[in-house]
């Protein structure tokens, strides 16, 4: 793993990157650990540029042989409240304390940059062999919640398990979520484990949703097949006001939220109310009404050719009247795709009256 250039004794991979090469996966993240201070340490290296430094947390990013690196160095935290972020105890930790305030056994394990030796002071390595997901400590998802989020995320990733222990204190802390939490660090995860229907399924049916609103919820009959949208999931939820959206998420949950109280009893409706709204809150509807999501995808390719500039060719003035001669005319050619333009503009004459 000489991914970096950059031997040094006190120098670790570690996390997901030593998980993902033992588990013969590609990994995305590159995290490095300094056992000390990486600031220090990053002002020793030779040909090093120094790109930036956040003193508080002890990180630092570099620039090393056309690479930009980032280095942390090993620290302890604690959670004055849980729930929320937690503040640094100690820069310049021992490695094992590092170590210790990580999630699970099998993101907990560190490779020497010098030696390639693989560092487990969790039993990260049997749990990896035994495709198992375990916490480190008793009070892990009370300090912080969203890794059980990432207990899923993982699990769905690599088909893991959550160990027995883990389990219980999952399903204990469900009983009795603390909903004075970081929504923010929430949302993160959830962009991250709600991407198929697979999660989605679990997400609900091990009753982990509750952490976003306490509301029940019952799994949608119909599965969304092809989307890897976090919203499309969330989004079928009955109340998601704590969890920060953008404008055009909340404006794909209001679509959807508006389509799913309307009745659709003809093409027309269907055409109408489905034309102009994101192709995620058709896909939201669909766990509700597939059919009418499938008969949308055969109409919504029909066009009138018939123009306003047409209309006024007729001698008609622009008004209210030219949307309604179009929603006219639409209904005949949902009727009759094939109808020509010169076959429109009778119809057009026939609601003019001309």
């Amino acid at each position: 793993m000489d991914i970096i250039g950059l031997k040094d004794k006190n120098l670790y991979f570690i996390g997901g990157i030593v998980r993902d090469e033992l588990l013969k996966r590609e990994s995305i993240d590159i995290d490095l650990t300094y056992n000390g201070n990486a600031v220090e340490f990053a002002h020793s290296i030779k040909n090093a540029e120094i790109l930036q430094i956040n003193e508080p947390f002890g990180t630092v990013k570099i620039k090393l042989n056309n690479k930009e690196i980032d280095i942390a160095s090993t620290r302890s935290e604690i959670y004055p409240k849980k729930g929320h972020l937690p503040i640094i105890k100690k820069i310049a930790c021992s490695l094992k304390e590092d170590v210790m305030r990580r999630d699970f056994t099998i993101n907990a394990l560190a490779k020497s940059t010098l030696t390639g030796e693989i560092i487990d002071y969790t039993g990260g390595l049997e749990d990896l062999k035994n495709k198992k997901i375990r916490v480190l400590h008793n009070n892990s998802f009370i300090d912080d919640p969203t890794r059980i989020l990432r207990a899923l995320k993982f699990s769905v990733r690599f088909g893991f398990e959550l160990d027995e222990h883990t389990k219980k204190l999952q399903n204990e802390y469900l009983k009795n979520i603390n909903y004075d939490i970081s929504y923010k660090r929430l949302q993160k995860e959830l962009k991250e484990t709600l991407t198929s229907w697979k999660a989605f399924e679990r997400f609900v049916n091990e009753g982990i949703y509750k952490l976003v609103s306490p509301i029940d919820f019952k799994l949608p009959k119909f599965p969304i097949k092809n989307s890897k949208n976090w919203i499309v999931y969330l989004g079928l939820l009955p109340d998601i006001s704590n969890i920060p959206l953008t404008k055009k998420e909340k404006k794909i949950v209001e679509e959807y939220n508006n389509l799913k109280n309307i009745k659709l009893d003809s093409d027309f409706e269907i055409y109408k109310s489905l034309s102009n709204i994101s192709k995620e809150s058709i896909i939201m509807y669909s766990t509700i009404n597939p059919k009418i999501v499938e008969r949308f995808n055969q109409i919504k390719e029909i066009k009138i050719s018939l123009n306003g500039e047409d209309l006024q060719n007729f001698g008609i003035k622009p008004s209210e009247k030219y949307q309604q001669c179009f929603d006219f005319i639409l209904k005949r050619k949902l009727k009759n795709p094939s109808l020509s333009k010169s076959e429109e503009i009778s119809i057009a004459k026939e609601f003019f009256e001309i």
